[in-house]
């Protein structure tokens, strides 16, 4: 098939791809509405996951396209503010319904969220990245700032309580979570700062980068790839023909953005009793409510890493699971820290035995995966094998 022939299936696929974002968060505000306040059966249960989730993606695409077109640093600011509200929502939703039995949700979702972004997809990049291109390559200083940030982030606010003192058991003092909290935004803000002004470089594709080394070309000439490097889905874009989104397709995603994260939090409201009795019918622990939160929220991330990885992309690949990574903890402990302000009962964020093994499995493996700069497919492979582990023992601890 030609490239002219090829040219208005792309464009067909973006049009669908625009109205089925357009439709998804109207049908979830009228199904919230519909559904607020009652106790729906199994099958309108059913119904109420398959829009939720849809909810979570078109208000995900949406931020995308508001992203897009504001420009960095402030696309990432708004990608990550999206999602944070969509995992926030969540918990506090399960939280308030779930009494003192959910206070480890907060501690169990943002845990979830590390393992899926940090071995999940970044093994299922790698192994993608490999299989199509022979060898994973990427730009080793932006990986490893990135690492280094999200094993910070997890250490001060997941493992430290387990050692502090002011508490019994892993909890920390108000005083305690208030310094994790800013300390967290602290982390996340410098992060931003370096990707988005002082080291753009760092975080783009190696060509890319080489070319703006050498004075080949701009950071200005690359600003697609820059926006591809923060998490935003340029395809869209691309298939438009455009280079950002005109300012009225802008605010008209900001509206359907509210109303999707509107219905996300009332939906998940609904279906909160749901998800908790499906978990304890299948015989899992009270955790694995909080892996399926994260896998909810980081779905699509998962879905653009992988298509990144399939244009060789694999930096892009790795600038979305770690930057999910630390939007999960930099963004969702602060909001939680707020939210227990008026939350009944303790706030656990200390990891257990088993998880913190994991934790530190996953940081010297990570390490050892990035310091290079080029990967294998056994690389890709040692991440899935321990990913699988963290799955595996969430269902039978």
């Amino acid at each position: 098939m030609s490239e002219t022939d090829s040219e208005p299936a792309g464009g067909r696929r973006a049009k669908l791809l625009r109205s089925w974002t357009t439709i998804i968060p109207i049908v979830a505000a009228i199904a919230l509405a519909l559904t607020w306040g009652s106790k729906p059966g199994g099958v309108v249960v059913a119904i109420i996951a398959v829009v939720l989730i849809g909810a979570i993606a078109g208000a995900v695409h949406h931020a995308e396209v508001v992203a897009h077109r504001v420009g960095e640093p402030f696309g990432s600011i708004v990608l990550a503010v999206a999602v944070t509200v969509i995992e926030v929502a969540l918990i506090v939703t399960l939280m308030v319904s779930g009494g003192p039995e959910t206070s480890t949700l907060a501690r169990d979702t943002v845990f979830a969220a590390v393992m899926i972004t940090t071995n999940g997809i970044v093994g299922l990049a790698l192994w993608i990245g490999t299989r199509h291109h022979g060898m994973a390559i990427f730009n080793a200083e932006g990986a490893g700032a990135a690492l280094a940030t999200v094993a910070a982030l997890a250490g001060l606010t997941m493992v430290l309580p387990n050692f502090t003192m002011s508490r019994p058991g892993p909890e920390f003092s108000p005083a305690q979570l208030t310094f994790a909290a800013c300390a967290s935004l602290v982390l996340y803000a410098l992060f931003i700062t370096t990707q988005t002004v002082r080291h753009r470089d760092f975080f783009m594709p190696v060509e890319e980068a080489d070319l703006i080394a050498s004075g080949s070309t701009t950071v200005a000439a690359v600003e697609t790839t820059i926006d591809e490097s923060s998490g935003l889905d340029v395809d869209v874009a691309a298939d438009d023909g455009a280079d950002r989104p005109s300012g009225r397709e802008a605010m008209k995603s900001v509206g359907l953005l509210l109303v999707a994260l509107v219905a996300v939090v009332g939906l998940a409201k609904v279906e909160s009793p749901a998800i908790e009795s499906g978990v304890a019918s299948l015989g899992f622990p009270q955790s694995f409510v909080g892996v399926v939160i994260a896998l909810l929220v980081l779905m699509p991330e998962g879905l653009a890493a992988v298509r990144a990885a399939r244009r060789n992309r694999v930096q892009t690949s790795l600038n979305l699971a770690y930057g999910s990574a630390m939007a999960s903890i930099g963004l969702t402990i602060p909001a939680i820290a707020l939210a227990s302000i008026w939350l009944n009962g303790p706030l656990l964020l200390g990891l257990n035995p088993t998880q913190m093994v994991l934790l530190a499995l996953t940081v010297a493996v990570g390490v050892l995966t990035v310091v290079p700069g080029r990967a294998t497919r056994l690389q890709g492979g040692v991440h899935l094998v321990l990913f699988a582990s963290f799955f595996f023992l969430a269902i039978y601890p």
